[in-house]
Protein backbone atom coordinates (compact mmCIF):
# COMPACT_ATOMS: atom_id res chain seq x y z
CA UNK A 1 0.00 0.00 0.00
CA UNK A 2 2.79 2.39 0.92
CA UNK A 3 4.73 1.71 -2.28
CA UNK A 4 1.60 2.24 -4.37
CA UNK A 5 0.99 5.59 -2.67
CA UNK A 6 4.61 6.66 -3.28
CA UNK A 7 4.26 5.68 -6.93
CA UNK A 8 1.17 7.88 -7.32
CA UNK A 9 2.96 10.75 -5.62
CA UNK A 10 5.89 10.43 -8.01
CA UNK A 11 3.52 10.39 -10.98
CA UNK A 12 1.85 13.57 -9.74
CA UNK A 13 5.23 15.23 -9.24
CA UNK A 14 6.29 14.31 -12.78
CA UNK A 15 3.01 15.65 -14.13
CA UNK A 16 3.47 18.96 -12.30
CA UNK A 17 7.10 19.26 -13.40
CA UNK A 18 5.92 18.93 -17.00
CA UNK A 19 3.64 21.96 -16.86
CA UNK A 20 4.43 24.47 -19.63
CA UNK A 21 4.66 27.21 -17.00
CA UNK A 22 8.05 25.94 -15.80
CA UNK A 23 9.51 26.69 -19.22
CA UNK A 24 9.07 30.41 -18.53
CA UNK A 25 11.71 32.59 -16.93
CA UNK A 26 11.93 32.12 -13.14
CA UNK A 27 10.96 35.71 -12.36
CA UNK A 28 7.93 35.39 -14.64
CA UNK A 29 6.84 32.19 -12.90
CA UNK A 30 7.17 33.99 -9.56
CA UNK A 31 5.18 36.97 -10.87
CA UNK A 32 2.35 34.73 -12.12
CA UNK A 33 2.27 32.89 -8.80
CA UNK A 34 2.23 36.16 -6.84
CA UNK A 35 -0.62 37.69 -8.86
CA UNK A 36 -2.63 34.47 -8.59
CA UNK A 37 -2.05 34.27 -4.83
CA UNK A 38 -3.13 37.89 -4.33
CA UNK A 39 -6.25 37.19 -6.39
CA UNK A 40 -7.18 34.12 -4.36
CA UNK A 41 -6.67 36.08 -1.14
CA UNK A 42 -8.83 38.94 -2.46
CA UNK A 43 -11.66 36.54 -3.33
CA UNK A 44 -11.44 34.93 0.11
CA UNK A 45 -11.51 38.27 1.93
CA UNK A 46 -14.38 39.62 -0.20
CA UNK A 47 -16.43 36.48 0.35
CA UNK A 48 -15.74 36.54 4.11
CA UNK A 49 -16.85 40.15 4.64
CA UNK A 50 -19.94 39.89 2.46
CA UNK A 51 -23.11 38.89 4.33
CA UNK A 52 -24.97 35.88 2.94
CA UNK A 53 -27.46 35.02 1.61
CA UNK A 54 -27.51 37.76 -0.97
CA UNK A 55 -30.65 39.67 -1.97
CA UNK A 56 -32.49 38.06 -4.86
CA UNK A 57 -32.05 41.19 -6.98
CA UNK A 58 -28.25 40.85 -6.79
CA UNK A 59 -28.37 37.23 -7.87
CA UNK A 60 -30.70 37.97 -10.78
CA UNK A 61 -28.55 40.87 -11.99
CA UNK A 62 -25.37 38.81 -11.71
CA UNK A 63 -26.99 35.95 -13.62
CA UNK A 64 -28.18 38.26 -16.40
CA UNK A 65 -24.72 39.82 -16.87
CA UNK A 66 -23.01 36.42 -16.79
CA UNK A 67 -25.49 35.20 -19.40
CA UNK A 68 -24.43 38.10 -21.63
CA UNK A 69 -20.81 37.09 -21.04
CA UNK A 70 -21.61 33.51 -22.05
CA UNK A 71 -23.39 34.67 -25.22
CA UNK A 72 -20.40 36.84 -26.09
CA UNK A 73 -18.10 33.84 -25.65
CA UNK A 74 -20.32 31.84 -27.99
CA UNK A 75 -20.12 34.63 -30.55
CA UNK A 76 -16.34 34.52 -30.29
CA UNK A 77 -16.40 30.76 -30.87
CA UNK A 78 -17.74 31.28 -34.39
CA UNK A 79 -14.66 33.23 -35.48
CA UNK A 80 -12.14 31.67 -33.10
CA UNK A 81 -9.61 33.21 -30.76
CA UNK A 82 -6.25 34.45 -31.99
CA UNK A 83 -3.09 33.26 -30.30
CA UNK A 84 -1.94 36.79 -29.50
CA UNK A 85 -3.45 39.68 -27.60
CA UNK A 86 -6.99 40.25 -28.84
CA UNK A 87 -9.56 42.94 -28.23
CA UNK A 88 -12.84 41.90 -26.66
CA UNK A 89 -15.85 43.61 -25.08
CA UNK A 90 -16.25 41.67 -21.83
CA UNK A 91 -15.57 44.82 -19.80
CA UNK A 92 -19.00 46.04 -20.91
CA UNK A 93 -20.60 43.25 -18.84
CA UNK A 94 -18.09 43.12 -15.99
CA UNK A 95 -17.99 46.83 -15.14
CA UNK A 96 -21.70 46.80 -14.13
CA UNK A 97 -20.90 43.85 -11.86
CA UNK A 98 -18.12 45.86 -10.24
CA UNK A 99 -20.23 48.99 -9.83
CA UNK A 100 -23.71 47.74 -9.01
CA UNK A 101 -22.89 44.67 -6.88
CA UNK A 102 -20.57 43.92 -3.95
CA UNK A 103 -16.88 43.36 -4.90
CA UNK A 104 -17.01 39.58 -4.61
CA UNK A 105 -19.15 39.35 -7.77
CA UNK A 106 -16.65 41.31 -9.85
CA UNK A 107 -13.80 39.20 -8.49
CA UNK A 108 -15.24 35.80 -9.35
CA UNK A 109 -16.86 36.73 -12.70
CA UNK A 110 -13.62 36.19 -14.71
CA UNK A 111 -13.44 32.59 -13.43
CA UNK A 112 -16.71 31.89 -15.21
CA UNK A 113 -15.64 33.69 -18.36
CA UNK A 114 -12.20 32.08 -18.77
CA UNK A 115 -13.45 28.62 -17.85
CA UNK A 116 -16.08 28.92 -20.57
CA UNK A 117 -13.48 30.27 -23.02
CA UNK A 118 -11.15 27.36 -22.30
CA UNK A 119 -13.91 24.81 -22.82
CA UNK A 120 -15.79 26.36 -25.72
CA UNK A 121 -13.26 28.25 -27.82
CA UNK A 122 -9.65 27.19 -27.54
CA UNK A 123 -7.61 25.14 -25.11
CA UNK A 124 -4.32 26.78 -24.17
CA UNK A 125 -1.89 26.11 -21.27
CA UNK A 126 -3.94 26.34 -18.10
CA UNK A 127 -1.59 28.73 -16.33
CA UNK A 128 -2.37 31.37 -18.95
CA UNK A 129 -6.11 31.15 -18.31
CA UNK A 130 -5.59 31.19 -14.55
CA UNK A 131 -3.30 34.20 -14.74
CA UNK A 132 -5.68 36.06 -17.08
CA UNK A 133 -8.59 35.40 -14.71
CA UNK A 134 -6.51 36.66 -11.78
CA UNK A 135 -5.51 39.84 -13.62
CA UNK A 136 -9.04 40.64 -14.78
CA UNK A 137 -10.47 39.77 -11.36
CA UNK A 138 -8.06 42.11 -9.57
CA UNK A 139 -8.80 44.84 -12.11
CA UNK A 140 -12.55 44.41 -11.58
CA UNK A 141 -12.09 44.34 -7.82
CA UNK A 142 -10.03 47.54 -7.91
CA UNK A 143 -12.73 49.29 -9.93
CA UNK A 144 -15.35 48.13 -7.44
CA UNK A 145 -13.36 49.41 -4.47
CA UNK A 146 -12.76 52.78 -6.12
CA UNK A 147 -16.44 53.30 -6.94
CA UNK A 148 -17.77 52.16 -3.57
CA UNK A 149 -15.16 54.24 -1.75
CA UNK A 150 -16.29 57.36 -3.64
CA UNK A 151 -20.04 56.85 -3.39
CA UNK A 152 -20.31 54.73 -0.21
CA UNK A 153 -22.84 52.55 -2.06
CA UNK A 154 -22.89 48.79 -1.54
CA UNK A 155 -25.65 47.70 -3.91
CA UNK A 156 -27.26 48.74 -7.17
CA UNK A 157 -28.68 52.19 -6.53
CA UNK A 158 -29.84 54.27 -9.46
CA UNK A 159 -28.32 57.76 -9.50
CA UNK A 160 -30.53 60.72 -8.70
CA UNK A 161 -31.26 63.43 -11.23
CA UNK A 162 -28.99 66.50 -11.25
CA UNK A 163 -25.61 66.93 -9.60
CA UNK A 164 -25.68 63.57 -7.78
CA UNK A 165 -26.11 61.82 -11.13
CA UNK A 166 -23.12 63.70 -12.55
CA UNK A 167 -20.94 62.75 -9.61
CA UNK A 168 -22.17 59.14 -9.83
CA UNK A 169 -21.29 58.98 -13.52
CA UNK A 170 -17.86 60.49 -12.88
CA UNK A 171 -17.25 57.87 -10.19
CA UNK A 172 -18.15 55.12 -12.68
CA UNK A 173 -15.82 56.63 -15.26
CA UNK A 174 -12.99 56.79 -12.71
CA UNK A 175 -13.64 53.15 -11.78
CA UNK A 176 -13.48 52.20 -15.48
CA UNK A 177 -10.13 53.96 -15.88
CA UNK A 178 -8.91 52.16 -12.76
CA UNK A 179 -9.98 48.84 -14.25
CA UNK A 180 -8.02 49.51 -17.45
CA UNK A 181 -4.95 50.75 -15.58
CA UNK A 182 -4.73 47.78 -13.21
CA UNK A 183 -5.35 45.30 -16.01
CA UNK A 184 -2.63 46.87 -18.17
CA UNK A 185 -0.14 47.17 -15.31
CA UNK A 186 -0.47 43.50 -14.37
CA UNK A 187 -0.67 42.07 -17.87
CA UNK A 188 2.17 43.94 -19.54
CA UNK A 189 5.03 42.48 -17.41
CA UNK A 190 3.88 38.95 -18.27
CA UNK A 191 3.70 39.73 -22.00
CA UNK A 192 7.08 41.47 -21.86
CA UNK A 193 8.56 38.50 -20.05
CA UNK A 194 7.31 36.11 -22.72
CA UNK A 195 8.45 38.34 -25.59
CA UNK A 196 11.05 40.98 -24.60
CA UNK A 197 10.76 42.66 -28.00
CA UNK A 198 7.24 44.00 -27.42
CA UNK A 199 6.73 47.56 -26.23
CA UNK A 200 4.07 49.32 -24.20
CA UNK A 201 3.51 51.69 -27.11
CA UNK A 202 2.82 48.81 -29.47
CA UNK A 203 0.48 46.90 -27.14
CA UNK A 204 -1.55 49.61 -25.48
CA UNK A 205 -0.64 53.15 -26.56
CA UNK A 206 -0.96 52.91 -30.33
CA UNK A 207 -3.66 55.24 -31.61
CA UNK A 208 -6.00 52.52 -32.80
CA UNK A 209 -5.73 50.55 -29.54
CA UNK A 210 -6.36 53.65 -27.45
CA UNK A 211 -9.44 54.44 -29.53
CA UNK A 212 -10.76 50.89 -29.13
CA UNK A 213 -10.15 50.85 -25.38
CA UNK A 214 -11.79 54.24 -24.98
CA UNK A 215 -14.82 53.12 -27.00
CA UNK A 216 -15.18 49.97 -24.89
CA UNK A 217 -14.91 51.87 -21.59
CA UNK A 218 -17.42 54.50 -22.72
CA UNK A 219 -19.92 51.82 -23.72
CA UNK A 220 -19.32 50.04 -20.42
CA UNK A 221 -20.05 53.23 -18.48
CA UNK A 222 -23.26 53.84 -20.44
CA UNK A 223 -24.42 50.24 -19.98
CA UNK A 224 -23.70 50.52 -16.27
CA UNK A 225 -25.80 53.67 -16.05
CA UNK A 226 -28.66 52.06 -17.96
CA UNK A 227 -28.60 48.87 -15.90
CA UNK A 228 -28.60 50.94 -12.70
CA UNK A 229 -31.86 52.51 -13.85
CA UNK A 230 -33.39 49.23 -15.04
CA UNK A 231 -31.86 45.81 -15.81
CA UNK A 232 -33.97 45.72 -18.98
CA UNK A 233 -31.26 47.94 -20.48
CA UNK A 234 -29.31 44.71 -21.05
CA UNK A 235 -31.77 43.71 -23.77
CA UNK A 236 -31.17 46.96 -25.62
CA UNK A 237 -27.42 46.98 -25.03
CA UNK A 238 -26.63 43.47 -26.23
CA UNK A 239 -27.14 44.09 -29.99
CA UNK A 240 -25.02 47.22 -29.78
CA UNK A 241 -22.24 45.40 -27.92
CA UNK A 242 -22.40 42.63 -30.51
CA UNK A 243 -21.85 45.19 -33.25
CA UNK A 244 -18.95 46.71 -31.28
CA UNK A 245 -17.26 43.33 -30.93
CA UNK A 246 -17.62 42.60 -34.63
CA UNK A 247 -16.10 46.00 -35.38
CA UNK A 248 -13.11 45.24 -33.16
CA UNK A 249 -12.60 41.82 -34.71
CA UNK A 250 -12.96 43.19 -38.24
CA UNK A 251 -10.20 45.71 -37.56
CA UNK A 252 -8.02 42.97 -36.10
CA UNK A 253 -8.55 40.74 -39.13
CA UNK A 254 -7.80 43.59 -41.53
CA UNK A 255 -4.63 44.46 -39.64
CA UNK A 256 -3.60 40.81 -39.51
CA UNK A 257 -3.96 40.53 -43.28
CA UNK A 258 -1.55 43.45 -43.72
CA UNK A 259 1.15 42.32 -41.31
CA UNK A 260 3.89 39.72 -41.55
CA UNK A 261 3.29 37.34 -38.66
CA UNK A 262 6.95 36.77 -37.78
CA UNK A 263 8.12 40.37 -37.67
CA UNK A 264 5.02 42.52 -37.20
CA UNK A 265 6.03 44.64 -40.20
CA UNK A 266 3.98 45.10 -43.35
CA UNK A 267 3.95 42.00 -45.50
CA UNK A 268 5.31 42.15 -49.03
CA UNK A 269 1.94 42.58 -50.75
CA UNK A 270 0.78 45.39 -48.49
CA UNK A 271 4.13 47.18 -48.67
CA UNK A 272 4.12 47.08 -52.48
CA UNK A 273 0.55 48.42 -52.70
CA UNK A 274 1.19 51.31 -50.32
CA UNK A 275 4.64 51.99 -51.78
CA UNK A 276 3.20 52.18 -55.30
CA UNK A 277 0.76 54.83 -54.10
CA UNK A 278 3.57 56.87 -52.53
CA UNK A 279 5.77 56.60 -55.63
CA UNK A 280 2.91 57.71 -57.88
CA UNK A 281 2.30 60.69 -55.60
CA UNK A 282 5.99 61.63 -55.64
CA UNK A 283 6.09 61.45 -59.45
CA UNK A 284 2.94 63.54 -59.75
CA UNK A 285 4.12 66.23 -57.32
CA UNK A 286 7.78 66.08 -58.38
CA UNK A 287 9.01 65.41 -54.85
CA UNK A 288 11.97 63.31 -53.80
CA UNK A 289 11.65 59.70 -52.68
CA UNK A 290 13.97 56.78 -51.96
CA UNK A 291 13.60 53.02 -51.72
CA UNK A 292 15.95 50.77 -49.75
CA UNK A 293 16.36 47.00 -49.68
CA UNK A 294 17.99 45.53 -46.57
CA UNK A 295 19.45 42.06 -46.26
CA UNK A 296 20.89 40.45 -43.12
CA UNK A 297 24.41 39.24 -43.80
CA UNK A 298 25.08 35.52 -43.30
CA UNK A 299 21.71 35.00 -41.68
CA UNK A 300 21.74 31.32 -42.57
CA UNK A 301 24.51 30.88 -40.00
CA UNK A 302 22.07 31.89 -37.24
CA UNK A 303 19.56 29.23 -38.28
CA UNK A 304 22.30 26.62 -38.67
CA UNK A 305 23.97 27.44 -35.34
CA UNK A 306 21.00 28.13 -33.08
CA UNK A 307 17.93 26.80 -34.87
CA UNK A 308 15.05 28.37 -36.77
CA UNK A 309 13.26 29.57 -33.63
CA UNK A 310 16.35 31.57 -32.71
CA UNK A 311 16.43 32.88 -36.27
CA UNK A 312 12.81 34.01 -35.99
CA UNK A 313 13.62 35.84 -32.77
CA UNK A 314 16.57 37.55 -34.43
CA UNK A 315 14.32 38.56 -37.34
CA UNK A 316 11.83 40.16 -34.93
CA UNK A 317 14.59 42.04 -33.13
CA UNK A 318 16.02 43.40 -36.37
CA UNK A 319 12.54 44.29 -37.62
CA UNK A 320 11.82 46.37 -34.52
CA UNK A 321 15.19 48.08 -34.76
CA UNK A 322 14.47 49.12 -38.36
CA UNK A 323 11.57 51.31 -37.25
CA UNK A 324 13.51 53.30 -34.65
CA UNK A 325 15.07 55.97 -36.94
CA UNK A 326 12.08 56.17 -39.29
CA UNK A 327 9.28 58.72 -39.47
CA UNK A 328 5.60 57.89 -39.08
CA UNK A 329 4.94 58.07 -42.80
CA UNK A 330 7.92 55.92 -43.85
CA UNK A 331 7.01 52.39 -44.90
CA UNK A 332 8.92 49.36 -43.70
CA UNK A 333 8.02 45.80 -44.62
CA UNK A 334 9.41 42.31 -44.81
CA UNK A 335 10.18 41.44 -48.39
CA UNK A 336 10.85 37.77 -47.85
CA UNK A 337 13.32 35.62 -45.93
CA UNK A 338 15.80 37.91 -44.20
CA UNK A 339 15.19 40.81 -46.59
CA UNK A 340 13.34 44.03 -45.72
CA UNK A 341 12.14 47.00 -47.75
CA UNK A 342 11.97 50.69 -46.83
CA UNK A 343 10.19 53.48 -48.62
CA UNK A 344 11.27 56.99 -47.63
CA UNK A 345 8.99 59.73 -49.01
CA UNK A 346 10.37 63.25 -49.37
CA UNK A 347 13.91 61.94 -49.02
CA UNK A 348 16.84 62.73 -51.31
CA UNK A 349 19.65 60.32 -51.99
CA UNK A 350 22.03 61.85 -49.46
CA UNK A 351 19.39 61.81 -46.71
CA UNK A 352 18.46 58.23 -47.56
CA UNK A 353 22.14 57.30 -47.36
CA UNK A 354 22.41 58.84 -43.89
CA UNK A 355 19.26 57.07 -42.69
CA UNK A 356 20.56 53.77 -44.04
CA UNK A 357 23.89 54.32 -42.33
CA UNK A 358 22.19 54.97 -38.99
CA UNK A 359 20.17 51.78 -39.38
CA UNK A 360 23.25 49.77 -40.39
CA UNK A 361 25.33 51.11 -37.50
CA UNK A 362 22.58 50.59 -34.94
CA UNK A 363 21.87 47.00 -35.91
CA UNK A 364 25.57 46.19 -36.18
CA UNK A 365 26.18 47.36 -32.62
CA UNK A 366 23.05 45.77 -31.16
CA UNK A 367 23.34 42.52 -29.17
CA UNK A 368 20.56 40.15 -30.18
CA UNK A 369 19.24 37.60 -27.71
CA UNK A 370 18.29 34.36 -29.42
CA UNK A 371 17.91 32.13 -26.37
CA UNK A 372 15.94 32.15 -23.11
CA UNK A 373 19.11 31.05 -21.35
CA UNK A 374 20.28 34.08 -19.38
CA UNK A 375 23.90 32.81 -19.50
CA UNK A 376 23.95 32.55 -23.29
CA UNK A 377 25.89 35.28 -25.06
CA UNK A 378 23.95 37.39 -27.59
CA UNK A 379 24.81 37.32 -31.26
CA UNK A 380 25.61 40.28 -33.46
CA UNK A 381 24.47 40.69 -37.02
CA UNK A 382 25.37 43.07 -39.80
CA UNK A 383 23.22 44.20 -42.70
CA UNK A 384 23.81 45.30 -46.28
CA UNK A 385 21.59 48.02 -47.76
CA UNK A 386 20.91 49.02 -51.34
CA UNK A 387 19.21 52.37 -51.94
CA UNK A 388 17.65 53.84 -55.07
CA UNK A 389 16.54 57.48 -55.24
CA UNK A 390 13.76 58.69 -57.52
CA UNK A 391 14.97 60.79 -60.43
CA UNK A 392 14.15 61.65 -64.02
CA UNK A 393 15.19 58.14 -65.03
CA UNK A 394 12.12 56.77 -63.24
CA UNK A 395 10.03 59.95 -63.27
CA UNK A 396 7.84 58.97 -66.19
CA UNK A 397 4.27 58.03 -66.88
CA UNK A 398 5.06 54.38 -67.51
CA UNK A 399 3.44 53.32 -64.22
CA UNK A 400 6.36 51.00 -63.45
CA UNK A 401 8.41 53.42 -61.36
CA UNK A 402 8.26 51.28 -58.22
CA UNK A 403 9.36 48.17 -60.11
CA UNK A 404 12.28 50.07 -61.63
CA UNK A 405 13.25 51.55 -58.26
CA UNK A 406 13.18 48.11 -56.64
CA UNK A 407 15.31 46.70 -59.43
CA UNK A 408 17.83 49.52 -58.97
CA UNK A 409 17.84 49.07 -55.19
CA UNK A 410 18.33 45.35 -55.63
CA UNK A 411 21.32 46.04 -57.88
CA UNK A 412 22.72 48.39 -55.25
CA UNK A 413 22.20 45.73 -52.59
CA UNK A 414 24.10 43.24 -54.73
CA UNK A 415 26.91 45.77 -55.10
CA UNK A 416 27.02 46.28 -51.31
CA UNK A 417 27.30 42.56 -50.72
CA UNK A 418 29.93 42.12 -53.43
CA UNK A 419 31.97 44.91 -51.83
CA UNK A 420 32.30 42.99 -48.56
CA UNK A 421 28.84 43.21 -46.93
CA UNK A 422 27.97 45.50 -44.00
CA UNK A 423 27.80 48.27 -46.62
CA UNK A 424 25.38 50.89 -47.89
CA UNK A 425 25.28 51.40 -51.64
CA UNK A 426 23.16 54.12 -53.25
CA UNK A 427 22.04 54.34 -56.86
CA UNK A 428 20.81 57.63 -58.35
CA UNK A 429 19.96 58.51 -61.93
CA UNK A 430 23.47 58.05 -63.29
CA UNK A 431 25.63 57.54 -60.23
CA UNK A 432 26.44 54.83 -57.75
CA UNK A 433 28.12 55.71 -54.45
CA UNK A 434 28.71 54.23 -51.05
CA UNK A 435 30.44 51.12 -52.42
CA UNK A 436 33.69 49.99 -50.88
CA UNK A 437 36.97 51.41 -52.00
CA UNK A 438 37.37 55.15 -51.29
CA UNK A 439 36.63 57.88 -48.76
CA UNK A 440 33.04 58.36 -47.76
CA UNK A 441 31.14 61.09 -49.55
CA UNK A 442 33.71 63.54 -50.69
CA UNK A 443 32.76 66.77 -52.43
CA UNK A 444 32.00 64.93 -55.64
CA UNK A 445 29.96 62.41 -53.68
CA UNK A 446 27.74 65.14 -52.29
CA UNK A 447 27.18 66.52 -55.77
CA UNK A 448 26.29 63.08 -57.05
CA UNK A 449 23.92 62.51 -54.20
CA UNK A 450 22.10 65.78 -54.61
CA UNK A 451 22.21 66.26 -58.36
CA UNK A 452 22.40 62.72 -59.69
CA UNK A 453 25.67 63.49 -61.48
CA UNK A 454 29.14 62.08 -61.03
CA UNK A 455 30.71 58.70 -60.69
CA UNK A 456 31.22 56.03 -58.11
CA UNK A 457 32.22 57.39 -54.70
CA UNK A 458 33.65 55.99 -51.54
CA UNK A 459 32.85 53.93 -48.51
CA UNK A 460 30.31 54.88 -45.80
CA UNK A 461 31.78 55.77 -42.45
CA UNK A 462 32.61 52.71 -40.37
CA UNK A 463 31.43 50.51 -43.20
CA UNK A 464 34.47 48.33 -43.70
CA UNK A 465 34.11 44.59 -44.16
CA UNK A 466 33.25 42.71 -40.98
CA UNK A 467 35.68 40.10 -39.79
CA UNK A 468 33.04 38.27 -37.74
CA UNK A 469 29.39 38.74 -38.62
CA UNK A 470 28.08 36.40 -35.93
CA UNK A 471 29.64 36.07 -32.52
CA UNK A 472 28.36 32.72 -31.36
CA UNK A 473 28.25 32.06 -27.64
Amino acid sequence: MGSERCKRVREHVRAVSGWPMWQLRPWLVAFIALVTAVYVAAVAVAAAVEPWPQPLHNLWLCGALLLCTALTVEMTKRIGENAGLIKDVYTVWELPLAILLPPVYALVAPIFRFTLTQLRIRRIPLHRRVFSAAVVGLANGSASLVFHAITSQRTAIAPSVGSPATLWLLAVALAAVTLWTVNTSLLFPAIKGSDPTVTLQELYLARERVQNDLAELCVAVLVTLGVAVTPLTILLAFPFVTLLQRSFRHVQLVNASRVDTKTGLLNAGTWEREAATEVARAVRTHTSLAVALIDIDHFKAVNDSFGHLAGDRALRTVARALSIPLREYDLVGRFGGEEFALLLPQTKALDAYRIAQRIRTHIGSMPITVSDDTDAEPVRLSISIGVAALGARWDSSSGAQLTELLAAADGALYQAKRSGRNQVCVVTENATFGASGHDAFGVRGHAAAENGAGGTQGTPEAAGPVTEVIQAP
